[in-house]
């Protein structure tokens, strides 16, 4: 085993005279055993010379070159299983809405709401409700009451809600949270809610995108002209 003190002092001495890494590469190649032979560099290089002469990263090495692999492949399969929740959102939503086109009159609509809400979203409910007279199907809220539900967000609320009650009184079982959107109605204008309620506290929270249940308020807005109330 070669001193590693004279190995160092050789390898400086011949990166020195070298004008460059190209000088210190074929200098190396020239010598391999002053490296293969040096286990204090090779320690640092964080290599190990192994029984067929080969050398081979060494566990800290190997753990960190894992590590990072583990790190990608974790936020790799986070994207895919996002992108493929939201697809599929998407998807149902979609559905969902061919389906509320095809609603016969204001009652059918708010049917096919709940519907829609159930079996394509896994929630416990979904109303229409607005202020004064109240089509079938519909909850019939007291004027005020839309600027008072969604309080400070105007437009949009999501999260936990103290009217669930109100908003869902045939849910079989309690509303823990909900999604609610402004609905504008008819001529002249009717303030309203579209409503999707869940058991899950944690279903619908603030931070989360409003872009579905925004658009599929647009469509009851646009299919419930057709039968105006008066």
């Amino acid at each position: 085993m070669n001193d590693p003190a004279k190995t160092a002092k050789t390898i400086t001495k011949a990166s020195e005279a070298a004008s460059g890494w190209p000088s210190v590469r074929s200098f190396l190649q020239t010598h391999p055993n002053l490296v293969r032979e040096d286990g204090e560099l090779l320690h640092d290089l964080g290599l190990r010379h192994n029984a067929a002469n080969v050398l081979e990263f060494g566990p800290a090495a190997l753990a960190h070159h894992i590590d990072a692999h583990r790190r990608e492949s974790s936020a790799r399969m986070e994207l895919e299983t996002t992108a493929r929740a939201n697809f599929a959102a998407q998807a149902q939503c979609h559905a969902g809405v061919v389906d509320l086109l095809e609603s016969r009159n204001n009652a059918d609509l708010a049917r096919r709401l709940d519907e829609t809400a159930k079996l394509r979203f896994g929630l416990v409910a979904g109303t229409l409700a607005i202020e004064g007279k109240a089509p079938a199907g519909w909850r019939e809220l007291g004027e005020g009451m839309v600027d008072i539900i969604l309080g400070d967000q105007g437009v949009v609320r999501l999260g936990q809600t103290g009217f669930g009650a109100l908003l869902f009184p045939d849910a079989p079982v309690p509303v823990e949270s909900c999604a609610l959107v402004r609905l504008a109605l008819w001529q002249p204008a009717h303030a309203g809610i579209i409503c999707f309620g869940s058991a899950d506290p944690e279903a619908f929270s603030p931070d989360m995108g409003v872009e579905l249940i925004a658009f599929i308020a647009r469509v009851v807005e646009r299919t419930a002209e057709r039968w105006p109330v008066v």
